[in-house]
């Protein structure tokens, strides 16, 4: 037996930002990150149509790449100020995964990072709020999806925190936010998405609910993303991007994910490498991995009228070069010499990672120790 679980409403299409007047409550806390949703407009936009629904709203900014719990924890505060019945996460994956912690949080002031990151440890939400998610990047997918990645700094560990009461109440996807998106950001979220639709489709728990909407995220991903990365400005293309991370979120946050991600929370928390480069690093060495114990890249494959696991770990490879996302982490600027000196540590937290458990395949230290490397070098991975 299984569930579908997504957010109770979704607007979606070029302008569907307009939808928050429909929205109820008195007061709205609008998380952003940097200043691009200022200059682009939806900022502006969001506190207009929040005024025209009757609702008061603050903002909390400044929300970095790779949320950190201090970050949270100083958001949380500013919500007890604000006592806010509508948070909104608006801008790129960061903003919208720190309101999500953020949230809990506010609701469960004495939570710890790591008691939240054990698998589906979150407390029952919206006892005091409901959750908006508007996303001005397209990889994540996190306006559909249980999951908020939050960074321990300190530790140099990123910590997914996975639960159904994370999934936000809306979700707009409005392609007309992302314009402003630089090209390697462009880039490195639409590889993001690819990621997220090839992990849900082999995912050891899918179906075929989650397969329609993840083979269809990928089919979108390798037919908009070279002409989005050259075109910026084609709001049509972004929106098909937009849609197919939404619809790869969908797919994920159900049947979750595998070691790519796994791998990937270890790089970006250790080193700093974008998590969508990340991922595009890792994912044909990973294909190739699970190549044993399932048959569903051979589907994958099948988009490009071959037949194998390798011919569709060769695909990403190809789009992966189109969009200049760097091959290996050798390439993509990690010091050799500080990534033996962290990858016993990476691996051992690549194994307690929350999505292993739903790779296709399980694996061992020396297994995931031998894909890092390939991977650092930019090889094939082989058996």
């Amino acid at each position: 037996m299984a569930k579908f679980i997504v957010p109770k409403e979704i607007f979606h299409g070029l302008g569907s930002l307009e939808n928050l007047k429909e929205i109820k409550g008195k007061k709205a806390v609008v998380v952003t990150g940097g200043s691009s949703v200022k200059k682009n407009g939806s900022l502006g936009n969001t506190i207009a149509y929040l005024k025209e629904a009757n609702i008061e709203s603050a903002v909390f900014e400044g929300v970095e790449a790779d949320p950190s719990i201090e970050t949270v924890l100083r958001g949380a505060e500013f919500f007890k100020q604000e006592q806010p019945d509508v948070i909104i996460g608006l801008g790129g994956c960061s903003a919208i995964d720190a309101a999500k912690a953020m949230w809990v949080y506010y609701e469960y002031p004495d939570s710890k990072l790591e008691d939240l990151a054990a698998p589906f440890a979150v407390k029952p939400l919206r006892n005091k709020a409901v959750f908006v998610a508007i996303p001005s990047t397209s990889g994540t997918g996190t306006e559909v999806t249980g999951l908020s990645v939050i960074t321990d700094r300190e530790k140099g560990t990123k910590y997914p925190i996975v639960s159904h009461e994370l999934t936000p109440d809306i979700a707009i996807i409005d392609g007309d936010l992302c314009k402003s998106m630089p090209k390697n950001v462009t880039a490195n979220t639409g590889l993001d998405a690819l990621s997220h639709g090839v992990e849900a489709y082999v995912s050891n728990i899918a179906d075929r609910y989650n397969d329609a909407l993840a083979k269809d995220a990928i089919s979108l991903v390798f037919k908009n993303l070279p002409t989005v990365v050259e075109n910026p400005d084609n709001t049509e293309v972004r929106q098909a991007m937009h849609d197919a991370s939404c619809m790869a979120g969908m797919a994920f946050t159900n049947v979750w994910l595998g070691i790519v991600h796994s791998m990937s929370h270890q790089v970006g928390g250790t080193f700093g490498v974008p998590h969508g480069c990340a991922n595009a690093i890792l994912m044909p060495n990973v294909i190739r991995y699970n190549a044993s114990a399932t048959d569903k890249y051979n589907d994958l494959a099948a988009l490009f009228g071959k037949k194998t696991a390798e011919d569709f770990a060769t695909e990403v490879e190809k789009l992966r070069t189109q969009v200049g996302v760097a091959p290996s982490f050798k390439e993509a600027g990690v010091d050799e010499k500080a990534w033996e000196e962290k990858l016993d540590t990476m691996v051992e937290n690549a194994l307690n990672d929350p999505c292993t458990l739903f790779n296709p395949k399980k694996p061992t230290a020396s297994e995931i120790k031998a894909i890092y490397r390939a991977c650092f070098n930019g090889v094939a991975y082989a058996e």
